[in-house]
C-alpha cells in the first residue's frame, strides 16, 4: 500500500474540495437520489433496447434532478447488458447535459490500470466535470469469465493486490510516477500531459468491510451495495466512517448506498415487477442465468419451499410499493444507515416499469423537472 498514501492529495476537482462528490437534495429528498443501471434484459426483448432505455433513463434522470447515473460492469449474464462501462456512458454522456455519469463500478482486477486510465481519461474529454470513477475488486462474474478476461488461470484476489493497482490507476491518472519508476514516461492520454484538466474523482465500492476501510484510509467517497448485501450495509458505514481521514478529495465521509426499488402505481403492480428480479437473481445463484423473466411467468413459477425462502428475503431489502410507501422505505433506510446518498436500481423485467418508477419516486419527493 505504499503508493496508494498518494491518491488523497493526487485527487482533484473542480472547485472547493468534494463539489465533483457532493450532490444537492432536492424537493422534499433527504438526501441527493441517483440512479445505479444494470441494462437489463428481459424476456422478449433484446440487448439495443435495454441499451435504448438506458439513455432513456438517463434523460429522465436528467430532467427530474437525480443527482449522477451510474453503469455497473457485469459479464456472461444474459440478463445485463452492461459488460462495457466505458462504451455505454459515452452514449449516455452524448444524450445528456447535466447529470453525472458514472461507472458503479468497474471491477479493477480485470483491467490494466492504464487502459482504465485512458478509457476515463476520454471520458472526461468527452463530458468535462460530470465523470465518476467508481472502483470494485470483485470479478462482476463467474471464476471462469474472470480467468477468460483477465487471460490467466490465476485470479489474484488477494488483500494487497487492489490497493496496488488502484496506486498504478491514480499515478497514471495523474501522470506522476516517480522519475525511477518503470512507468516514468508513460503517459495516459487524454490526460495531463496533454495540459492541465479536471480528471473524474475515484469512488471505491464494496459490499463488505475491506473497500469501506481503505476508502476511509486514503480519504475517499465510498459506495456500498445495500442491494445485495444489505446485512453488511451498518457494519461497513461504519467501518468507513471510523477509518475515515480527512483528505484533500474529502473533508469528512461521504457515502452513498445502492437500493433495490420499484414504485408503481398500485401495490400489487409493484410486487408483481419485483417479483422477476427475485426470481432472475435466484436463477442465477443457482447456476441458471438468464434473461428477467415477465411478471407472468415469474408469478406462474413454482417456488419450492428453499427457493421461496431465498426470493423473500430478497425482496426483504427491496423498497416497493406505491409511491407513498416507497419515500416511507427510503426515509427510513435513510435514517437507520445514515448513507449521504442514495442510488436506486430497479432491476426488473420491463422497461416502462422501470421508467414510471423513477419518475414516481421524482413525483413522491416533489423534485422538479429542469427542463
Amino acid at each position: 500500500m505504499s503508493e496508494t498514501g498518494t491518491q488523497a492529495e493526487a485527487e482533484t476537482t473542480d472547485g472547493p474540495a468534494g463539489d465533483a462528490i457532493r450532490g444537492e437534495a432536492l424537493g422534499s429528498a433527504p438526501v441527493p437520489l441517483s440512479v445505479l443501471d444494470l441494462v437489463t434484459v428481459g424476456s422478449g426483448s433484446t440487448a439495443s433496447r435495454a441499451l435504448a432505455t438506458s439513455v432513456e433513463l438517463s434523460r429522465l434522470a436528467e430532467r427530474r434532478g437525480y443527482h449522477r447515473h451510474w453503469v455497473a460492469e457485469h459479464h456472461s449474464m444474459p440478463g445485463v447488458a452492461s459488460s462495457s462501462p466505458a462504451v455505454i456512458l459515452a452514449h449516455l454522456a452524448a444524450h445528456t447535459s447535466r447529470i453525472r455519469l458514472g461507472s458503479g463500478g468497474v471491477m479493477l482486477p480485470n483491467h490494466a490500470p492504464l487502459v482504465i486510465a485512458e478509457q476515463f481519461g476520454t471520458l472526461e474529454a468527452l463530458a468535462p466535470g460530470r465523470i465518476d470513477l467508481g472502483l470494485g475488486r470483485a470479478p462482476g462474474t463467474d471464476g471462469a469469465t474472470a480467468a477468460a478476461l483477465r487471460r490467466t488461470e490465476t485470479l489474484h484476489e488477494g488483500a494487497d493486490d487492489f490497493p496496488e493497482q488502484l496506486a498504478e490507476l491514480t499515478r497514471f491518472l495523474d501522470d506522476d510516477f516517480p522519475d525511477a519508476h518503470r512507468y516514468a514516461r508513460i503517459h495516459a492520454v487524454p490526460g495531463p500531459v496533454q495540459g492541465p484538466k479536471g480528471r473524474p474523482p475515484v469512488w471505491l465500492l464494496g459490499s463488505s468491510g475491506f473497500s469501506a476501510r481503505l476508502a476511509g484510509l486514503l480519504g475517499l467517497p465510498f459506495a456500498f451495495a445495500h442491494h445485495f448485501s444489505a446485512r453488511h450495509t451498518i457494519p461497513a458505514l461504519d467501518l468507513y466512517r471510523q477509518s475515515f481521514r480527512p483528505s484533500a478529495v474529502l473533508d469528512a465521509p461521504y457515502s452513498l448506498i445502492g437500493v433495490g426499488v420499484l414504485a408503481a402505481d398500485e401495490e400489487r403492480e409493484a410486487y408483481r415487477q419485483v417479483l422477476t428480479g427475485a426470481l432472475s437473481m435466484l436463477r442465477l445463484r443457482t447456476g441458471r442465468p438468464g434473461l428477467i423473466p415477465t411478471p407472468e411467468e415469474a408469478e406462474a413459477y413454482g417456488f419450492g419451499p428453499v427457493e421461496r425462502e431465498f426470493a423473500d428475503g430478497w425482496l426483504a431489502n427491496v423498497v416497493y410499493g406505491t409511491p407513498d410507501a416507497v419515500r416511507e422505505g427510503l426515509d427510513e433506510l435513510r435514517k437507520r444507515t445514515g448513507a449521504d446518498e442514495l442510488m436506486l436500481t430497479a432491476n426488473v423485467h420491463g422497461a416502462e416499469a422501470r421508467l414510471r418508477s423513477y419518475e414516481l419516486v421524482a413525483d413522491a419527493y416533489d423534485m422538479p423537472r429542469l427542463g
